[in-house]
């Protein structure tokens, strides 16, 4: 048996996976196989076939597709390092940009650049000069992708805080109608380059400040295209029913399909809230629409630490505010407002600052450096540079949303480097093992869990032939050990690589082998095709 690396794999157009439980992805009982990959498709799927290339034992192992992640932040990190290593080590082949709204781009110009960076921060963790905005519109930002060659597959949402701020700035104003139709028209310019839909992120200023108004006419651009609208809802504590029913509302009305991002309910007075949540989205769909829900299997979010702050105190972009939360009367203010929180300060740790990993605040929470006062004084200095791990969640809920008919899988994470300029501070664990801490804690119907994590995120994003193993379909391929996959990365030791991924391809190309990436950067840019529906 000839075994390869991606040296020895160049001269050959076909590879031959012997032995393994394939699972294809669509839910279906495994059996097992062997799959013959030829030319970056799968060419054959059975018993006793036979290659004239290199061969890999999958014998005891799972082969399945590629994970598909489609609520991702890898937006400027994958330009800071395209290797993806975080990524592509759990068995991610696809990822989706532009979530949160927090993209970047559409940036017209007449934009403010420097302002939309601000405001999308929690994208620049790596805060790498070598990265520039220097595109203006989604097919520039996609070519600086293709450009990069990045080692999974890419596609991108448009980013509503890019979208809204490049037209109508960072004040409290509604849009006005020529504004509207500007906004419609560089939404609909994006999903004719290829965009996969549009991504709002309300709990982001300048998208607090945004009106119904707004989000509907958006959203019927979205539904006239075949795309899909996903939406970061206004709120996900005490808010969440009616943040969830305004996205329900704006679906209703023109018909979009919908992704509700990282369904969960934040503090203990709402637990239970995330089940009145989904009853919901099940009476949507019930009247023919389509509605989606995705979260990640971990009890911690991550955000900027100023979406902490009320959407008043956020007028004018980071330059304005951070200022501002050095005048006593706002600080009293805030504070006042802060105290009825379902959160507490000790449920708040500060993940990163601009500062460095030499800053002593990295990993401390927030009642540990003083309470409210002390993150007022972070963000007063630091502006949008702090980024925070929050808790408040249940258990309970988790498992609700996660055995959810309409719910998938999805990191919420970036893809980084744990030995490069990615690898700073102590971000979520999920970047690093979403996937197979998924597979490891909560697949009771291991087929099922293999469908949430591939086939139905990627129809439900409209990248149809992503997610699936069968003939013809690109050669996105996973293989790995049931009894060994893992996610050990920790909220204090984060940057550690997922274990137990024996083989990742990406269009037939070897790219994670046994634990170790070959250099392979095979992935390529995907555009959704005008009109799917996934």
């Amino acid at each position: 048996m000839e075994t390869f690396d991606h040296v020895s794999m160049e001269p050959h157009s076909t590879l031959l996976l012997q032995g393994g439980t394939v699972l294809d992805g669509t839910g279906a009982p495994g059996v097992v196989a062997d799959v013959l990959v030829r030319d970056g498709v799968v060419a054959a799927i059975g018993p006793g076939l036979r290659a004239d290339g290199p061969v890999f034992d999958a014998t005891g192992r799972v082969v399945c597709p590629g994970f598909v992640d489609i609520h991702t932040h890898s937006d400027l990190t994958l330009l800071s390092d395209p290797r993806a290593l975080s990524k592509v080590h759990q068995g991610v082949t696809t990822e989706v940009v532009g979530n949160c709204g927090l993209g970047v781009a559409p940036l017209p110009p007449g934009a403010d650049v420097a302002a939309i960076r601000q405001a999308v921060s929690y994208l620049d963790l790596d805060l790498d000069p070598a990265v520039a905005l220097d595109w203006h519109d989604l097919p520039g930002y996609l070519a600086a992708v293709a450009a990069a060659r990045p080692s999974l597959n890419v596609a991108a949402l448009v980013g509503h805080v890019a979208l809204h701020a490049a037209v109508c700035g960072f004040d409290d104003r509604p849009a006005g109608s020529d504004e509207l139709d500007r906004m419609c028209g560089l939404l609909a310019d994006a999903l004719d380059a290829g965009a996969l839909g549009l991504s709002t992120g309300l709990v982001y200023a300048p998208l607090t400040y945004v009106r119904e108004e707004e989000l509907t006419a958006l959203a019927g651009v979205i539904a006239a295209a075949g795309a899909v609208f996903t939406w970061h809802v206004r709120s996900y504590d005490d808010g969440l029913l009616d943040s969830v029913a305004q996205a329900l509302r704006v679906a209703r009305a023109t018909g979009c399909r919908t992704q509700i991002s990282h369904l969960a309910a934040v503090g203990r007075r709402n637990w239970g809230t995330v089940r009145r949540a989904l009853d919901l989205v099940e009476a949507a769909n019930a009247d023919g629409l389509r509605v989606g829900v995705d979260i990640y299997p971990y009890l911690h979010g991550n955000a900027p630490l100023s979406q902490l702050l009320p959407a008043w105190a956020q007028e004018g972009g980071a330059s304005a505010w951070a200022p501002r939360l050095r005048d006593a009367g706002v600080r009293e203010r805030i504070v006042a407002g802060w105290a009825d929180r379902p959160t507490g300060w000790e449920e708040i740790t500060v993940s990163w600052t601009s500062r460095g990993d030499a800053d002593p605040v990295v990993g401390r929470t927030v009642a540990d450096l003083g309470g409210a006062g002390a993150a007022l004084d972070l963000l007063a200095e630091l502006g949008a540079g702090v980024m925070m791990t929050a808790g408040g969640r249940s258990e309970d809920d988790l498992r609700a949303v996660l055995t959810h008919p309409d719910a998938v899988v999805a990191s919420d994470g970036l893809a980084l480097d744990p030995g490069g300029v990615t690898g700073a501070g102590m971000p979520h664990p999920r970047s690093y093992g979403c996937f197979p801490r998924y597979l490891e804690r909560y697949a009771t119907d291991l087929p099922d869990a293999i469908r949430r994590c591939t086939s139905a995120p990627a129809s439900l994003i409209g990248l149809p032939d992503r997610g699936v193993l069968r003939t013809g379909a690109p050669a996105d391929v996973v293989v790995f050990d049931p009894a060994a996959i893992a996610g050990p990365a920790t909220f204090t030791a984060p940057h550690q690589l997922a274990a137990g991924i024996d083989l990742v391809l990406v269009g037939g190309a070897p790219t994670v082998e046994r634990g170790a990436h070959t250099g392979r950067r095979a992935g390529r840019v995907l555009h959704r095709t005008r009109g799917t529906t996934g």
